[in-house]
């Protein structure tokens, strides 16, 4: 029996991997984005899709997914991922700013939704318990859906992206309350609401200060620790344990575990372990959040679909404009300008993953039927894939309504993720810093990368904008912003590593200056050719100034070292290091 399940789990492995790596990519083929893909591979691999066929065509159970319950774990964590990677991007100052959003558009939008659909569940003739949940439940959007959009088309920094990243994290916050609620609903129909609420609101407030202490006073030195002792592998098993952890500490108060990872990633972005701690998650957030996409469309029950399509329709039409309507009046209230609230009210618009949650435990408390659980359930899936529909009518509403506005990333007075025209400094030592400390002295943002974590320590203790990571390596020099930069400078000792992180640069970005630091004129050479423009070779310099001292102490005059010296350095600079033609 125990062999039997786990053939069945690697079957199911395979399939998954199948999906991930052949149908998706193929839909993206055809511009539809890897969140509708992965779903619609959940319909097609899951139950109401091919499963549904087996009894005919026993074949088809190798095509399929058999046990989509058990994938449900893995897919959490790539929506902690997700959210953890989301906090990284983010400041406390950013966030700070966005309150107005959260405390004020995000708590209007779920309070009015809520209002209205329990009052349309009324009217068909759902019970005043159950209407309020179902309220409560469609209210909230989908925050691994829409944070993976803005991802895809890098919008999280913009104001659309941080406005609905605010109602988002009112939305979550607001969870807890929500499942309190429900059960406190089945357990004691004729108690006071208002008491579960609270309940929750203390809870959370306990979890959310539990991490804050551990973070602000613990997780810096836990990770220096792990840096200094074993490198990337620890620094990789701290990283998830932080996830996971904060994660399990919100979730043992009734909060949302997208809340608590959301948070981890807040108090670890304000480190300079964000960019190795990003690069490392990047590949796991994305297959797991696939899975987490597949899952979803794997709950959705084509039978009923098919047997209530007019209902169902009609649902999730109402759903979408109703709750963009309120979405955008809300928004509109604390942002002034038109562009931004339209295109945010439609990409919040559609229901998310945490209605499954809060309608499973109201039914499981009795207070909602089974038969409006699975109605409602459609409604909410079917609404889910239409996300990237939304937000394309969105922004075609957006552009019509508000044609002139030309610069909408000034109505929330945005910070950019990460400056522009600065120069990026691999290797912080000696060198680095006296370059770093010249270019200060004029004004000029710098971003240093260093691998040693007492160096980067030193460095950000000193006021630098320094952070841990590979210089050679794409992703973290995406991170420092090289496609951006008016200049990189190499001083790594490292000599195969600095020319890879010439090559790599080059790729990245064709036009930035790069200025590098040789051994000698043969690794000058090498440099050269993988894309630096002027390279400084140790040796050459070292004579040459060792050359001028020798002189001056033969007595020779100032003026004259100084040519001797600048006439042998253009010799030797065109003999032994210069580009290649």
């Amino acid at each position: 029996m125990e062999h039997e399940v786990q053939d069945i789990a690697i079957k199911d492995l395979i399939v998954f991997l199948f999906a991930a790596g052949m149908i998706v990519p193929a839909l993206r083929l055809v511009k539809l984005p890897s969140v509708a893909g992965f779903i619609l591979a959940g319909v097609a691999l899951g139950p109401s899709g091919i499963g549904a066929l087996e009894g005919e065509w026993p074949v088809l159970e190798y095509f399929s997914i058999s046990e989509p319950e058990a994938a449900a774990p893995f897919a959490e964590l790539g929506v902690l991922f997700l959210l953890f990677l989301l906090g990284l991007e983010l400041s406390f100052e950013r966030l700070w700013a966005l309150r107005r959003i959260v405390f004020g558009a995000g708590l209007l939008q779920v309070l009015a939704s809520a209002t209205v659909i329990a009052l349309i569940a009324s009217m068909f003739g759902v019970e005043p318990a159950a209407a309020v949940l179902i309220g409560l439940a469609l209210s909230l959007s989908s925050t691994a859906v829409v944070m993976q959009l803005l991802a895809d088309r890098r919008k999280v920094a913009s104001p659309v992206g941080r406005t609905a990243l605010g109602v988002l994290l009112m939305q979550d916050i607001l969870v807890a309350p929500i499942l309190i609620l429900a059960g406190f609903a089945g357990a004691n129909p004729d108690a006071p609401l208002a008491e579960a609420a609270a309940r929750g609101l203390v809870q959370g407030a306990i979890a959310i200060g539990v991490i804050f202490v551990v973070g602000r006073f613990l997780l810096r030195r836990v990770f220096r620790l792990a840096a200094a002792a074993g490198g990337r592998d620890f620094l990789m098993a701290i990283t998830l344990l932080t996830v996971v952890g904060a994660a399990t500490i919100t979730a043992s108060a009734g909060l949302s575990i997208a809340l608590g990872a959301f948070l981890a990633g807040l108090l670890l972005g304000e480190t300079e372990f964000k960019n190795q701690a990003e690069v490392d998650l990047e590949p796991f957030k994305g297959v797991l959040l696939g899975l987490f996409f597949m899952t979803v469309g794997m709950g959705l029950d084509l039978g009923v679909i098919a047997e209530q399509w007019p209902l169902v329709l009609a649902g999730v039409a109402a759903l979408i404009v109703v709750k963009a309507s309120i979405a955008l009046a809300a928004i509109r209230v604390f942002v002034p300008k038109m562009r931004v609230p339209v295109e945010t009210a439609f990409l919040l618009a559609p229901a998310g993953e945490f209605a499954f949650v809060i309608l499973a435990a109201g039914m499981s408390s009795g207070v909602v039927s089974s038969e409006a659980v699975t109605l409602v359930s459609a409604i909410v899936g079917l609404s889910m894939l239409l996300t990237p529909l939304s937000w394309r009518l969105g922004r075609w509403s957006a552009e019509r309504l508000a044609p002139a506005q030309s610069n909408p990333e000034l109505e929330l007075g945005a910070l950019r993720t990460e400056d522009e025209g600065h120069v990026v400094i691999a290797g912080f030592g000696r060198v680095g810093r006296t370059v770093a400390q010249m270019l200060s002295e004029e004004h000029c943002g710098v971003v240093a990368l260093d691998v040693d974590a007492d160096v980067v320590a030193a460095a950000r203790s000193k006021g630098w904008d320094a952070y841990l990571g590979d210089g050679s390596r794409s992703e973290v020099l995406e991170k420092a912003g090289v496609r951006t930069a008016t200049m990189v400078v190499i001083t790594l000792d490292d000599r195969r590593q600095a020319e890879e992180m010439a090559r790599a640069v080059r790729k990245l970005n064709n036009s930035v200056t790069i200025l590098a630091r040789a051994c000698d004129a043969e690794h000058a050479q090498s440099l050269y050719d993988a894309g630096a423009e002027f390279v400084v070779p140790d040796a050459i310099e070292a004579a040459l100034q060792m050359s001028a001292r020798a002189l001056q102490e033969f007595g020779y005059d100032g003026d004259v070292v100084r040519n001797k010296i600048a006439s042998e350095r253009d010799d030797a600079y065109r003999k032994g290091s210069q580009p290649a033609s």
